[in-house]
């Protein structure tokens, strides 16, 4: 793996890179879908490319316990079994556990839970997490850490540092498939001394990349921002940086502006299952709304995805109101082009020297934009 930093803006700690895995090139700043269980949510793979999603996200917790590493050995891991030809990240598991508060008991090596599908208990550490991973075969392969929750007081979240820091040193000690890259993960909540201490020890274990975890988990976009004015821009500058879980098309934006280079999320098919759509603007539209019932504009007039080329506002409100499928994935794919197209922007206005310009417009539009 290699990361190249081909551009660098003159105002902020954003940055243009690319990223080089087995599986191809990924350009940055770029966006992730989320295929929770080996397939994004009513999206095809060959959608997905015409939309230019150059990475996709598989998780650790869900494929264990369906398919289970039994199966996925046998496929050849995650690109042998979905088709997808492209690179794959795959989380940890740590956040999946640490949602499962009243099911799990943390011990120094892991945790043990019980499943939220049938109840079987099963162990997960930083041993079982890699494991995992290397069966699944991905190109990026996040650290086993403990996701410290929100809010937390500042002894517990020391503590977190202190159970991550060790479990990512375990998870850097274990084996992996040639070319599988491992990313570590900073922790610490909202606490500035925290924060940089558990990002002093982690870089000190030279991961190939760095992620940002522990927000997006009920803290205020505030917060959320206060935290990467603290640490995004210390990770070091020749390894690519992940915020994990993030965000919205302005959070994006932000901490591009901040020096981050990766996100994922898993809002552009979770909302568009449920009648909501992005704006080019960062602002969202209700399109199961009264209001839309005769209106045969597209979702956005100028938006070039399949749906608003071919669709109507009252045709998906339609489909909403009458459960076909296809309303999902057509507001799915409107989403996603959205956000992908969001970061192309963001790769073309850095290449041309005008992200400054770029910002300024977007949170003009954001700030004073209306939902039309």
């Amino acid at each position: 793996m290699s990361f190249e930093i081909r551009q660098k803006d003159s105002a902020t700690a954003a940055r243009r890179g690319k990223l080089t895995l087995r599986r191809g090139v990924v350009e940055t700043p770029v966006f992730m879908p989320v295929g929770t269980r080996a397939s994004v949510k009513a999206v095809t793979p060959r959608t997905l490319e015409e939309l230019g999603a150059q990475i996709i996200l598989g998780n650790t917790y869900h494929l264990m316990l369906k398919p289970g590493m039994e199966l996925m050995n046998l496929a050849g891991g995650l690109n042998g079994f979905t088709g997808w030809k492209k690179p794959f990240l795959t989380d940890s598991g740590g956040f999946q556990v640490f949602s499962l508060a009243n099911l799990r008991k943390i011990t120094p090596d892991g945790v043990q839970f019980a499943s939220h599908i049938d109840g079987s208990r099963h162990f997960l550490g930083p041993r079982e997490s890699m494991a995992i991973q290397r069966a699944l075969d991905s190109d990026i392969v996040m650290a086993f850490d403990e996701c410290t929750p929100y809010p937390a007081v500042r002894a517990e979240a020391a503590k977190s540092v202190d159970l991550t820091v060790r479990w990512e040193t375990m998870s850097r000690e274990q084996p992996l498939n040639d070319g599988q890259q491992r990313f570590g993960i900073v922790q610490g909540s909202v606490y500035e001394d925290l924060r940089r201490d558990c990002l002093k020890r982690i870089t000190a274990l030279d991961f190939d990349g760095y992620a940002i975890g522990g927000v997006s988990v009920g803290e205020s976009e505030p917060e959320m921002l206060m935290v990467l004015d603290w640490i995004a821009n210390e990770l070091p500058q020749e390894k690519a940086r992940y915020l994990m879980g993030v965000g919205t098309p302005y959070q994006m934006l932000e901490a591009v502006a901040r020096g981050v280079d990766m996100f994922d999320c898993v809002m552009p098919t979770r909302l568009g299952r449920h009648g909501t759509a992005f704006l080019s603007n960062g602002r969202t539209l209700p399109v199961k709304a009264a209001k839309y019932a005769a209106d045969f504009s597209p979702v956005e007039e100028g938006c070039e995805c399949y749906c608003c080329r071919n669709f109507t506002r009252a045709y998906l409100r339609h489909l909403f109101n009458v459960g076909e499928i296809l309303a999902v994935m057509l507001l799915s794919m409107h989403n996603l082009h959205v956000f992908l197209n969001l970061m192309a922007r963001i790769r073309h206005a850095l290449d041309e020297g005008s992200f400054g310009e770029f910002r300024a417009e977007f949170h003009r539009r954001y700030h004073g934009g209306e939902d039309k």
